[in-house]
């Protein structure tokens, strides 16, 4: 029987696969494999990259097409690249296909590497809490997302997801099966390590599809499950609740996992959905955020 991943390592990529610019640049990020650092942290706003870089001692790298933007520098001596994503998983399905690719894939043979390497990825982004006891402008680190795209049902070797966590929780909020299937995943345990201080809660993050009707937000359109969000809310497995809503960080780590990274979601919390609150300053708390990361980061 042929080897699998040996015929994979030494067969080249097809051009319709693994897609080059005629620059020699990575298609949609339009970076090559020298652009980035092993430690990347990324955010849904391409505006919000120059909140984090302007931190840094050096900038090396800018680049910026469609919604991703890139910088890459040091910060006290660590070398850390920013990139935007987007919104949503669809996002992150491209990113960090494409960031595995510049340092796992030989661009001049098109083969994938036969020594892999593993990045440390870390979102900062914005997020809702969905219980009440969480308070505007606190940060959230999110030991698990919940999710409710269907991302990764389109890859093999899942087996990393909790199965028993999630038809628990498509039991209590009586899921609907036109809907697809919610999934749940960790995040990497050192780097849990890595942030956790008595600054930052600890939580479990569900990941929408969507900012409006997937959040609860009415509009002008009716929902499907009006109740959804109490629902979600008094939901409870091994003593543990789902504190927050936002739309990126199950892919990411599930990405992650996949392609053999690191990755933890940090979140600025905005809104307070039970008690259908808003933060007065928001850019002061994210700001908190990027700087409370730098630190751990370098510490």
């Amino acid at each position: 029987m042929v080897d699998r991943k040996k015929a994979l390592l030494n067969k080249p990529l097809a051009l319709s696969e693994f897609i080059l610019n005629p620059d020699g640049s990575i298609y949609h990020l339009n970076l090559r494999p020298e652009d980035i650092a092993s430690t990347i942290i990324t955010v849904g706003d391409p505006d919000r990259v120059e909140d984090i870089s302007k931190y840094f001692d050096t900038i090396e790298v800018k680049r910026h097409r469609r919604e991703f933007k890139t910088h890459t520098g040091t910060y006290k001596g660590k070398r850390i690249t920013v990139i935007s994503t987007g919104i949503g998983t669809d996002n992150i399905d491209i990113v960090f296909n494409e960031l595995d690719a510049l340092v796992n894939v030989d661009f001049e043979s098109r083969t994938i590497k036969e020594k892999l390497i593993s990045l440390d990825l870390i979102r900062i982004g914005t997020s809702g809490a969905i219980q009440g006891n969480i308070p505007i402008d606190s940060l959230l680190i999110s030991e698990a997302a919940i999710g409710f795209d269907s991302l990764l049902r389109f890859y093999e070797n899942v087996s990393f997801l909790d199965t028993d966590f999630s038809e628990a929780f498509m039991k209590h909020t009586n899921w609907s099966m036109d809907k697809s299937s919610p999934y749940v995943v960790n995040a990497d345990d050192q780097l849990i390590d890595l942030f956790s201080s008595e600054r930052i809660i600890k939580g479990i993050t569900a990941t929408n599809v969507g900012f409006y009707g997937p959040q609860g937000r009415i509009l002008r359109l009716g929902l499907q499950d009006s109740q959804l969000n109490d629902k979600i809310g008094s939901f409870e497995y091994k003593e543990r609740k789902v504190t927050n809503l936002e739309m990126e960080t199950s892919g990411i780590y599930g990405m992650a996992k996949l392609l053999g990274h690191r990755a933890i979601s940090l979140n600025a919390i905005l809104a307070n959905r039970a008690n259908l609150t808003f933060s007065s300053k928001p850019n002061e708390t994210l700001d908190k955020l990027i700087q409370y990361t730098l630190s751990c980061l370098v510490a």
